[in-house]
């Protein structure tokens, strides 16, 4: 449930629409916060819901996270270029033996 009277509106002009989408997501993610857990991170600060040990291992652990994201990103590529390395492989050996055919078949028997 989303509090009207502690929203605050900003109008924002965004010459890059990189950056726009950024800020998107940095406001659906703090909706999402604020649906889990009832309270913005102002509010869990001020309030003394975490002290800063708290704060630390939060990001410790979502740095964590995003390493491993990273590392199955990277094995996910690896995989993608071992894929299409082994698929365009075939097709040379397949047009390589194709061409050996047509050779074949326009050459008189012996």
């Amino acid at each position: 449930m989303v509090h009207l009277l502690k929203m605050k509106n900003k109008l924002i002009s965004f010459r890059d629409p990189v950056v726009e989408r950024v800020c998107d997501k940095f406001v659906k993610r703090s909706d999402v916060g604020y649906s889990k857990y009832g309270r913005t991170l102002h509010s869990e600060r001020v309030g003394k819901h975490k002290d800063l040990a708290g704060y630390l291992n939060d990001v410790q652990e979502e740095l964590m996270d995003a390493i491993l994201y990273i590392q199955a990103a990277r094995e996910e590529l690896e995989d993608k270029l071992v894929q299409e390395a082994m698929q365009a492989a075939d097709h040379a050996a397949f047009s390589s033996s194709q061409a050996q055919l047509d050779w074949d078949d326009h050459v008189a028997p012996i």
